[in-house]
């Protein structure tokens, strides 16, 4: 089980705890039952494992957030340059640039990004 590679409805699970976190678990449970026609058991196990995954924690009956959607996301993003590219921000760049043009505003967007979080 990879930390930040989520099946489709583990993703719509986590969406809806994000929307509506905190929560109670129970509450979490009948929300489940009918939005996606889960059984309360299908909710607590699903839950078990993005709890185990650590993007949440259900503390005293309670569902809260300990990673958010954007950390979750910058996280997604950065294991998968790394698993596909060894890592190399710029080898992954040239690769998506090879099949799409950036635009000004794209390139603008980069160099500020650049500018911001670069060394020195």
């Amino acid at each position: 089980m990879e930390r930040y590679k989520l099946g489709e409805m583990e993703q719509k699970f986590a969406e809806l705890i994000w929307e509506c976190a905190p929560i109670a678990s129970g509450e979490l449970a009948k929300l489940c039952e009918n939005v996606f026609a889960w059984k309360r058991t299908t909710a607590y196990t699903m839950l078990k494992r993005l709890c185990d995954r650590q993007l949440f924690a259900n503390e005293g009956g309670i569902v809260k957030i300990r990673m958010t959607r954007e950390d979750f996301l910058a996280a997604q993003g950065e294991q998968f340059i790394n698993e596909t590219f060894g890592g190399s921000l710029p080898r992954f760049l040239a690769a998506f640039s090879r099949r799409k043009t950036l635009s000004e505003k794209e390139i603008l967007e980069l160099k500020k990004l650049i500018d911001a979080h670069g060394e020195g």
